[in-house]
Formats: structure tokens, C-alpha cells, sequence
């Protein structure tokens, strides 16, 4: 059951302190819990939010301010931001940690599960107190599905009657866009389902209260610019180049689309806790605004993601915390994101889902007089169907599939017909016999694979034969002492080398890249592997960490790609959509997954990861042992012109093994190393062969696809009520299905094998119970 909180702020101020009172109960019932305490005084705590403040607002990212007020230039103070924000988040957790506040505190914890749904209601006439960024407490954050709105402590439940309608009425005003896209804005308004949206494009005062008089709409969206920081401190919209307007200006009209069921204000604009407060006034139910002001694409960002969840049936409290904590991944570029997103709530109203803003027009399920039996037929099938389509889609969508999916993506690329090696890559592998052979030799191997006497020696010897590319995949994060291994790394322009990134979340400290190679000549090593730990992803480049001992930006393997196809005049560069920049090489375009790609449900699809096509050889690449290319004659054309890859496959002192779709048993684990030359050749092959990247379809046409092999399942079970002839159909159905899915593979197209044959199956299975008790057609 959810869960309501009220935290009410009575009199006081920063100077004096709060007195706070705390309510807990369940969602839609009187509050079950009441205790009252206090917050002391703390008047820094506005000193530190006016330093956040003043520093966020210097950054200027293109803000939705009116017009006359956006910055054109952005002087980088983004470290600022960063340090200040981090300064404020420290003290105001200790301000709620005080003495006099913990009885609430500790009433929260004893009386809420961190499993429980809750929505968090700030009561307080105190703008500053609203202003300050909530979502930080940490108490908050121990509660995953909890998110905070603000009220006021006067409000009203305004009595009306909504009128049931079959879709969502969507009013779109888009203000003044000079120097903002709200293009953006509106493509996403158009993915709402079932929702009727009707838009607005820079309208004049007369035709926007029109609208709001005559026709009923459920939510009012705005984009453009917005200011609540006029010389009258009221919140203001700019409907276009020449009209602005507060929503005391728009009261009469508002209050009219209120009484006809507004349920919801959206906001994406800058600086709307304005706005907030005049819509309050009005009792409107729920309003979500940006407490500050509000950078170009983290607006975009958020729309998209709060439409994805709300319309896929979350609370308008999950979805904005969801979509919220989605704006993380750009606060790289755009600090503190996150902290912009509110909901302000009137704590008399109750949210609405999405499925219940478009409740469909119900009919009596039963009539006075019975129904005449419906004829066994096609539309039996096509109802079962339709039912076994939506249920494994569901299932398919909260990730219950995902393991079987991938197990058997594995066989299918286990059963690809072979390509052979690729003819441009060597590697140089460093096995358990070359570390003896080094150590034979009386030479020091320092913690690593290979001596730096071995390794001048190897690095002397390719740069004879001229190589396009040396890709070194051995740590080094010390120096060398050797004065010519110094001047190899240092000299030799085709050598990349290798460090690892950090990763705070996993304790991973990373490693430093070799001190003599320059950044330009530096990747990182970086896999990323699912949850059976088999590497299934190609990991292109990522933002590393601040603190990162790393900070090469491109993979070891996007690097040697880089030089081999620069040789050749083919130059890289991203592709400018807004919400997604992918690589593009050449012509190809290296398209970046989504956290929901495929089988893939939910993943971590942070920086550019696409598909990994491992080329379908017993061997990827000629290989030659250290031993065999520092001590025997080279054929120069086996280096001449070729990306030359050197890296340790020994089992013993320095294993580097990883699970693959060829095998995760540790036996069966595949080299780092020969990891690194499937990443490398898939790249070159895709550039220079036009050999297929993986990617899956849309997700229509991967529901299209299952709903298909339903249909012939209920078809077979309808058609076939003998067993052995319906058990040989559905036989040849499943081996007609792996059979298109692994040539669908082969040609680039990962699609849905394991749900479509479940939906085969269970739609047998459902027609076939139906038909119990009913002869053979045989």
C-alpha cells in the first residue's frame, strides 16, 4: 500500500528555526502517525544556497529565460558548481540531522519500509525553504521509491466532475523559442499514447483563453521562456516575441479548464516555483515545474523520460523522480541537473495514473438476454492471440526473458557459418612459456608481462616492417627505465597503450596509462559484460570519472580503428541528433544502444556501447608468440600495413580471460586480448567491407513479429486437433523460427527468438485447452 507524508513548517525562519510537524498514513486514508518537533536555527544555510545559486546561474547553458536575459557565452565554472553544490548537499544534511529534529526522523524510520511506495508533502509559506533542494536529504534517498512535492498550507478540494473520455486531451503551448529548440518538446508530446494533443505555437493572449474556455483538457503543457524573477517577482510566460503573461492574467480561464478536469500543469521551463505559487492560488491538482533555471536539453531530457514512465502506468511521483534521476547522466555537462525537476502538490487532490486520465467509455459486460454461443473459428484464434502477444511482451518487457534471450543469442552466434581471420590484424600473444623463457634470461619482468628489454626489443622489430597501427594491451602505470624503451613509447606514433577507468560504484580504482605515451595514444581497456559476466557489448567511449586515474575518453580498440582508417584518408566524427550522438566512421554510423534494446531491459547504457559482433572464425587473427617473432625470422608482409595487437594470453602469472558467447566456463573463456581484435575488426569491417553491425528492430516491429507467431500457433492448434500432426506443425514452425531468426542474425538483425516461440507455444496451448471436449476435425 502507498504511503503519504506531510512534513507542515509552522512559523519561524532560519534566524529562529521551524517548528515541523510530521504525518504518516496510508495513501487516501487520515494520517495514522503525528508527531511534532524542530528544526534550530540555521541562517547559513541561505548563504550557501545564494553561493550554489549565484555560480549555476554564471554558467549559462542556454537557459529558458525570457529572451533578453540568455547568456551567449558560457565561461566554464562547471568545477564551482560542482564543489559548492556538494558543499550545500553536506550542510543541509546535517542541519536535518540536528538534536531537536530527530524524533521525526526517527518516527520515519520506524514507521516506513524502504520498500514502500511514497509520496512526500512539503507544507510551508517560506519561498526559501521551498527553494532548497530536498531530494537531497538523505534520508530521502534511502527510500527508492519516495519523491517530494511543495504545497501551501491553505488549499481547497475543488469539486467537480470529470467526464470519463477514451484518450488524454493534451493542451501544448509553445511560448517565445527565441534561442531554445521546442521542435524538441513537441516530437515528444507526440509519443503520449492514446492522447489527443492539441498545440499552440507562439498564440496571442485572446486565442490561449479561448482555447482554455472552450474545451476540456486533462494536462497543460508549456515550453519557451519563463521568469520569476521580474521586477515584480511573478512568474511569467512569454507566449511569443511580444506578449508575456502571469497566471493572475490568465485566472478566470484557468479557473474555467479547472472545473473541467485540468489535472495537471507542466512547466518545462526555467525558474517556475513563480508560476507554482500562482497556480496554487488556483488549486489546481499537480503542477511540475524547474525550481531554477532550466538548460535547453535538460528540459528535452526530462520531457522524454517522464513520458516514457508515466504513460507506461507509474505514479506521476515515480515517473518525475525517475525521469529526475535519468538527467544524471548529463550533469557532466549541465551540474545539478538532477536538482531541478519539483512537483507542487494540492495535498486535497490525488494523483491520477495515466490509465486513469484516459478511462475508456465502459459497457454493460452482461445483457438480459444470454448471448448466443460464438462459433469456434478465427476469431478464437485471433482473440487468444492478441492475449498471448500482450502478455509475453509484458513479460518481456520487466526483463522476466532476458536471461533466455541472451542464452540462446549465444548459440546463434555459436552457429553462424564461418568468415575466417581477418587478414589486417596480428596478434602477439605473450603465453605461459614466453614469462618462463623472459625469467630464463635473467630478465625482470616488474609486475608485469613483459621485460622492458623483450619489449624494446619487439617494438624495435615491428617499427621495421611498418605497421598501420601497435596496440600495446599490457599496464604499464610506471615508468621505464631503459632509455631505449623510454624513446619507443615516447617515439613511436603509431602505438596506442592502455589504462583502465574508475568506477566509484564498483570500488574500481582504475590504472594509470603508461607515463611515456602521450593522451592522444592512450584507450581504455574497459569491458562491458552482463550480469552472467559474458561481454556481449562493445564499449566505444565513455566519460571518464573526475578522479579517474584514466582519462583517455576512447577505447584501446576505437583508437587502433581511429589510426588504421586515418592512413587511409577515413576520418570519425559524432552525428549532431540532439538526444543521441553517435559515432560516425567514414559513412558508417556506430548507433548507441538504449537501456532498452532487444532482449536488454533496464540496462546501464551509459557512454557509446553498441552490439559486439564477434567475426564468426575458429580464429580471429594470425597469431605468433613474443618468443617466435623476437627469435625467428618475419615475413615482412605478415606486419607490413597490418593493426598489430600485443597482449597476454598466459594462464599462469597474469590471466586475462572473459566469458563470451562462445563460452563462459573458465575453461572456454576467451583472451582479453582476442576480445580487443574482434572490437577492432569489427570496426574496419564495418567501415571498409560494409560488413553488418548487429542492431534490432523497432519496437512495433519486434511486437509485430511475436504477435505473428502467436497467430500461427493459435492457427495450428485451431486447424490440427490431432497431437502428433499439431506436435510435427509446431515442430517445423520452431525450426522455420531459429532458422529466419539466425539468418536474420547473420544479415545484422538480433530478433526476438525466445519470445516469439513462447508465444508459438502458448498459443497452442490456449487454443488447445479451449478446443478440449470438442471432437477431432481429423
Amino acid at each position: 500500500m502507498a504511503k503519504l507524508v506531510v512534513l507542515k513548517f509552522g512559523d519561524g525562519g532560519f534566524d529562529q528555526g521551524f517548528t515541523v510537524t510530521l504525518q504518516i498514513g496510508e495513501e487516501s486514508d487520515r494520517p495514522s502517525t503525528e508527531i511534532t518537533g524542530k528544526l534550530p536555527p540555521c541562517p547559513d544555510m541561505l548563504l550557501y544556497y545564494t553561493r550554489w545559486q549565484s555560480t549555476y546561474l554564471q554558467l549559462g547553458n542556454g537557459y529558458r529565460l525570457d529572451a533578453d536575459k540568455i547568456q551567449v557565452t558560457n565561461v566554464s565554472i562547471t568545477q564551482d558548481c560542482h564543489e559548492l553544490a556538494h558543499t550545500l548537499r553536506l550542510r543541509f544534511n546535517h542541519w536535518l540531522q540536528a538534536q531537536e529534529f530527530r524524533p521525526l526522523r526517527e518516527k520515519w524510520l520506524e514507521k516506513l519500509q524502504p520498500t514502500d511506495e511514497i509520496r512526500v508533502i512539503l507544507q510551508s509559506e517560506n519561498s526559501h525553504l521551498q527553494r532548497l533542494p530536498w531530494h537531497i536529504w538523505d534520508l530521502l534517498e534511502r527510500y527508492p521509491k519516495a519523491e517530494i512535492a511543495l504545497s501551501s498550507p491553505s488549499y481547497e478540494l475543488i469539486h467537480k466532475r470529470r467526464t470519463p473520455n477514451p484518450i488524454v486531451n493534451i493542451l501544448a503551448i509553445v511560448g517565445n523559442s527565441q534561442g531554445i529548440n521546442t521542435q524538441a518538446d513537441q516530437a515528444m508530446l507526440q509519443n503520449f499514447p492514446n492522447a489527443d494533443v492539441s498545440l499552440l505555437v507562439e498564440p496571442q493572449r485572446k486565442e490561449l483563453t479561448d482555447y482554455l474556455w472552450g474545451k476540456n483538457c486533462d494536462i497543460l503543457f508549456f515550453a519557451g521562456h519563463s521568469s520569476s524573477q521580474g521586477h515584480d517577482g511573478i512568474g511569467r510566460i512569454y507566449l511569443n516575441k511580444t506578449d508575456s503573461l502571469s497566471i493572475g492574467e490568465l485566472k478566470y480561464a484557468l479557473k474555467q479548464a479547472i472545473e473541467r478536469g485540468l489535472q495537471l500543469a507542466i512547466f518545462n521551463s526555467c525558474d517556475g516555483l513563480g508560476l507554482a505559487k500562482e497556480l496554487a492560488d488556483l488549486n489546481i491538482p499537480q503542477i511540475i515545474v524547474m525550481r531554477e533555471p532550466v538548460p535547453d536539453q535538460v528540459a528535452q531530457e526530462f520531457l522524454k523520460y517522464f513520458i516514457q514512465s508515466f504513460a507506461s502506468g507509474e505514479s506521476l511521483y515515480q515517473a518525475v523522480r525517475h525521469a529526475r534521476e535519468r538527467l544524471q547522466g548529463l550533469e557532466d555537462r549541465f551540474p545539478c541537473a538532477t536538482w531541478l525537476p519539483v512537483i507542487c502538490q494540492n495535498p486535497a487532490q490525488r494523483p491520477l495514473t495515466w490509465n486513469e486520465l484516459a478511462e475508456p467509455v465502459t459497457q454493460p459486460i452482461f445483457n438480459d438476454v444470454p448471448a448466443v454461443p460464438k462459433q469456434r473459428g478465427l476469431k478464437k484464434v485471433a482473440l487468444s492471440s492478441l492475449l498471448v502477444t500482450a502478455v509475453v511482451c509484458g513479460l518481456r518487457f520487466l526483463g522476466v526473458l532476458q536471461t533466455a534471450e541472451l542464452l540462446a543469442y549465444d548459440q546463434m552466434m555459436r552457429s553462424r557459418p564461418d568468415e575466417g581471420p581477418d587478414p589486417r590484424i596480428l596478434v602477439v600473444t605473450i603465453d605461459d612459456e614466453d614469462l618462463a623463457n623472459q625469467r630464463r634470461n635473467g630478465e625482470s619482468l616488474k609486475g608485469t608481462s613483459v621485460s622492458e628489454k623483450s619489449l624494446s626489443q619487439l617494438l624495435t622489430k615491428l617499427s621495421q616492417y611498418q605497421p598501420k597501427a601497435i596496440g600495446l594491451d599490457i599496464y604499464r602505470d610506471f615508468p621505464a627505465e631503459q632509455p631505449d624503451l623510454i624513446s619507443r613509447l615516447k617515439q613511436t606514433d603509431n602505438l596506442i597503450g592502455v589504462c583502465k577507468g574508475s568506477d566509484t560504484t564498483a570500488n574500481i580504482k582504475g590504472i594509470e596509462p603508461p607515463p611515456e605515451i602521450p593522451r592522444e595514444r592512450q584507450g581504455f581497456s574497459d569491458f562491458v559484460h552482463d550480469a552472467d559476466g559474458v561481454v556481449r557489448r562493445h564499449l566505444l567511449f565513455m566519460n571518464q570519472e573526475t578522479a579517474s586515474l584514466c582519462s583517455a575518453p576512447y577505447a584501446f580498440s576505437t583508437q587502433l580503428a581511429f589510426l588504421y582508417l586515418s592512413s587511409l584518408g577515413i576520418e570519425s566524427k559524432f552525428t549532431s541528433e540532439a538526444a543521441t550522438k553517435n559515432l560516425q566512421i567514414g559513412n558508417t554510423v556506430l548507433h548507441r544502444l538504449s537501456s532498452r534494446t532487444g532482449a536488454y531491459q533496464g540496462i546501464d547504457a551509459n557512454g557509446g556501447q553498441i552490439l559486439l559482433n564477434y567475426r564468426a572464425s575458429r580464429k580471429i587473427a594470425e597469431q605468433v608468440t613474443l618468443t617466435q617473432i623476437l627469435n625467428s625470422p618475419i615475413n615482412p608482409n605478415a606486419i607490413k600495413d597490418r593493426i598489430i595487437l600485443i597482449g597476454v594470453v598466459a594462464k599462469g602469472d597474469f590471466p586475462d580471460y572473459w566469458g563470451t558467447p562462445y563460452g563462459s566456463r573458465l575453461d572456454e573463456q576467451m583472451p582479453g586480448i582476442m576480445v580487443q581484435a574482434h572490437m577492432v575488426s569489427q570496426i574496419i569491417s564495418a567501415v571498409l567491407d560494409r560488413r553488418s553491425l548487429l542492431t534490432v528492430w523497432m519496437p512495433g516491429l519486434e511486437i509485430l513479429w511475436i504477435g505473428t507467431w502467436a497467430t500461427l500457433g493459435g492457427f495450428l492448434a485451431w486447424r490440427w486437433r490431432l497431437f502428433s500432426k499439431l506436435a510435427l506443425a509446431v515442430g517445423v514452425s520452431s525450426s522455420v523460427l531459429y532458422l529466419m531468426s539466425l539468418s536474420l542474425l547473420v544479415w545484422g538483425f538480433w530478433v526476438p527468438f525466445v519470445p516469439a516461440a513462447l508465444s508459438l507455444v502458448s498459443s497452442v496451448a490456449v487454443v488447445t485447452i479451449q478446443n478440449r471436449g470438442v471432437g477431432s476435425r481429423e
